[in-house]
């Protein structure tokens, strides 16, 4: 079984998110109406502040552009200064964070009203923290290299002007192949790259990741917070999907989550679960089967946690059921993707 549980069509992108491609796009010389349309996305609603773009929309968008402008590197055509209002709310919070760990954690935090089809952790390893950045479901693989890019450099770009430094990762990696043109990355991100690895991240080092933060204001973060989890707060009230999420993962140390025990938490019936679950285009079979590929994915690479303990911490009965998960979804065995995510470090 696939870990992708969710319709495409349900995963959706900000239009303030949007709004700072498209303005890249125009900065590039591109006729934005004309991708838009092309695209098959309202451009009238790019100025509404609450409505958002379906992310499928937004690849297409993305590969387009890439075509129109001949340019494979267009994702790095990001401006020297990234303010906080592509992040919408959660850049102010950010931006009025202690430091940059701090800031990236409110990020992190605050994600799902930038976007609800990427997954963003933070962790920590000898020397600093990997930022590693996925698309949730079967997007991932569909994703144009344009659209990675673009996060990323955007990420590093809003790092050097929230602390007036010139940030430089440690490392980036990418998933996608090395291109014919190295050049544009090299300007980019000013440090060693890898392409086809197994993530898309970069490397932050522990000196930049706690760089204390020339617009940090506890009392305006406090604020900021307030108002970025009522928004949030408000999103989530007919979000079943990432209620019954987060029970399910705290639960799966103690067995195989039950719908009956996840229904009951959140005060509605088996069948309401059921059926709000399916009009957010999943199930709940397939919600334990995507937390736990998320969470193996996570628990697998931190070669210091043995596979007897990341049995139990999944939920699963004994090692031959997760020997038959990881065969599902990585097509490894789990020793072997553990192996695997060492050697492509």
């Amino acid at each position: 079984m696939n870990p992708s549980h969710r319709q495409a069509s349900t995963l959706t992108c900000s239009t303030t998110w949007v709004k700072g491609v498209a303005e890249m796009f125009k900065a590039v010389g591109l006729d934005v109406p004309a991708l838009f349309a092309e695209a098959g996305m309202d451009i009238a609603i790019l100025n509404d502040p609450h409505a958002s773009y379906a992310t499928e929309k937004l690849c297409a968008l993305w590969k387009i552009a890439a075509a129109r402008s001949n340019n494979p590197a267009i994702g790095l055509s990001v401006p020297e200064v990234t303010t906080p209002a592509i992040f919408d709310v959660v850049g102010y919070a950010m931006m009025s964070s202690e430091n940059l760990h701090a800031s990236l954690e409110r990020l992190i935090c605050y994600l799902r009203l930038v976007t609800d089809a990427a997954t963003i952790v933070l962790t920590e390893e000898d020397g600093g923290y990997w930022f590693t950045l996925a698309i949730n479901g079967d997007l991932q693989r569909n994703v144009p290299r344009q659209r990675f890019d673009f996060n990323l450099i955007t990420l590093v770009t809003f790092c050097r002007w929230v602390t007036k430094q010139d940030i430089r990762p440690l490392a980036v990696e990418f998933t996608h192949p090395e291109p014919d043109d190295r050049a544009p990355y090299e300007d980019a991100f000013r440090c060693p790259l890898r392409f086809g690895a197994v993530a898309n991240r970069l490397f932050l080092s522990r000196t930049d990741i706690f760089t204390p933060l020339p617009s940090s204001n506890p009392s305006l973060a406090s604020l900021h917070d307030r108002y970025a989890s009522e928004r949030l707060g408000r999103l989530d009230q007919h979000r079943i999907c990432a209620k019954a999420q987060e029970l399910i993962t705290r639960r799966l140390a103690h067995g195989e989550p039950l719908r009956a025990d996840i229904a009951s938490a959140l005060c509605i019936s088996e069948r309401t679960l059921q059926r709000r679950l399916q009009d957010e285009g999943t199930s709940f079979q397939e919600l334990v089967e995507q937390t736990r590929y998320s969470l193996a994915q996570q628990y697998l690479g931190q070669h210091q946690l043995p596979i007897s303990e990341t049995v139990f911490l999944l939920g699963f009965t004994d090692q031959s059921a997760l020997f038959r998960a990881c065969k599902r979804w990585f097509n490894m065995s789990p020793k072997q993707y553990r192996n695997h995510l060492l050697l492509s470090r």
